[in-house]
């Protein structure tokens, strides 16, 4: 295999399938939540009430984040990721009812919002064994020595899946309504289901099976806090996804600020994917193993920037390109962390790893919406980006200072490392 062979990840089929499934999950996961915040933004008109979406997703998938960590360091990944899908299929079945005015017709607004609540809840509680589960089975899938390379293909997918999942939500809701929308998002987690039909059962690597939980658990957030430049990452993309989600706003923009209608809604909503996912692409033939901790403090850096450009912007393309460009700064930020969480975690942990990452960074994202909707309550939309965005730059400029072995963070000579050690 070439040193740097853009495509050594995508030699393994079990690995090309599982991007599949990735892509499938992905995209009704977050075709799905823009669909329930426009029809909740439609219902209320409050920016609080995109705020509590989050804050209903965020509450289980913290709360259980942990717990969920040892269930997948103790358990077979395919059959937990089988589970996963078949609980998101239930949800999307019940935003599918719930959307349908036939079915609807007899209840108020206020029923109809605490159900979806209650839907976007039970994804929270699913979502917090997912994230560690793909991560697990990730690893089984592919060698060590392609972590690097597969770690970009896995998140080019992903932002594939954050790409399209969300335009074709804007075209969507225009063309066919948010019901028959919640029907193409089920259709999406049903291919998820047979793709991972196609991947084989693997191997439990955990040596501590049946090891008592409490003791399970303090081992995984003791290992994070010990590694320096696993926290030094996680925090840095913790606050800046927390400060900067803007995008949680976007229905404000679309409809109150910017007036551009779902259609701009969709390309508002796909334009930071699309930036990613050029990122993501560009980065499987110019890896960003070299001086890694700087070039991640710099991205998330000039993400903050990009954030406070779309808030003052009141112009739609100059919106989308600030946007654009948050997604490649996001892009890069992300290739990065995961190929520290890949190479520094040990396999027996990688389920608690990914569940600690989950509760800072994956939750973070609902924390965000909800800081977002509650500070455009009380500042004002505009002011709120603003301020996320301001917030994300003081972050890196801290996290530089407090971090020094972050930013002096070199993943090129970890893969020599380990390929003179593999040899």
């Amino acid at each position: 295999m070439a040193k740097n062979d853009p495509y050594a990840a995508l030699r393994y089929k079990e690995f090309n399938i599982f991007l599949l499934v990735r892509f499938a999950m992905v995209f009704a996961w977050s075709m799905q939540f823009i669909v329930i915040e426009w029809e909740v933004y439609s219902l209320t008109k409050n920016p609080l009430s995109l705020g509590i979406i989050g804050l209903m997703e965020v509450i289980p998938a913290v709360s259980l984040a942990l717990f969920a960590g040892h269930i997948v360091d103790q358990k077979e990944k395919k059959s937990l990721l089988l589970k996963c899908l078949l609980g998101f299929s239930v949800i999307s079945i019940g935003l599918f009812l719930l959307t349908w005015p036939r079915i609807v017709a007899d209840f108020n607004q206020q029923k109809i919002l605490y159900a979806i609540y209650f839907l976007v809840f039970l994804g929270g509680i699913v979502r917090a064994f997912m994230g560690p589960t793909i991560f697990s089975l990730f690893s089984l899938i592919v060698p060590k020595k392609v972590y690097p390379n597969a770690a970009t293909w896995s998140s080019s997918v992903w932002q594939m899946g954050a790409v399209l999942g969300p335009a074709l939500a804007g075209f969507s809701i225009h063309w066919i309504g948010v019901h028959w929308s919640m029907c193409l998002i089920f259709f999406f987690s049903l291919m998820a289901l047979m793709g991972l039909s196609q991947i084989k059962t693997k191997p439990i690597l955990n040596p501590k099976i049946g090891e008592n939980v409490f003791k399970s658990l303090r081992e995984g957030v003791r290992f994070v806090f010990t590694k320096k430049v696993i926290l030094g990452a996680l925090t840095l993309d913790m606050i800046a996804v927390l400060f900067g989600g803007a995008v949680a706003l976007l229905p404000v923009f679309a409809q109150d600020i910017l007036k551009v209608g779902p259609e701009g809604f969709g390309i508002l909503r796909a334009a930071p994917a699309v930036g990613a996912l050029i990122t993501m692409f560009t980065s499987a033939y110019f890896p960003l193993n070299k001086n890694a901790g700087l070039k991640l403090l710099g991205a998330v850096f000039l993400f903050g920037v990009c954030i406070i450009i779309f808030g003052l912007s009141s112009w739609f393309w100059i919106s989308v390109v600030a946007l654009f460009f948050s997604g490649v700064t996001d892009g890069i930020s992300m290739i990065i962390r995961q190929t520290i969480l890949q190479l520094k975690t040990p396999d027996e942990m990688r389920g608690r790893v990914a569940s600690v990452n989950s509760m800072f960074v994956g939750s973070s994202n609902e924390l965000g919406a909800f800081e977002s909707g509650l500070t455009a309550k009380l500042m004002g939309t505009v002011t709120a980006v603003i301020f996320g965005g301001s917030m994300t730059v003081a972050t890196v400029i801290a996290t530089g200072t407090f971090f020094p072995k972050l930013r002096k963070l070199d993943l090129q000579k970890d893969l020599e490392e380990h390929e003179k050690a593999t040899a």
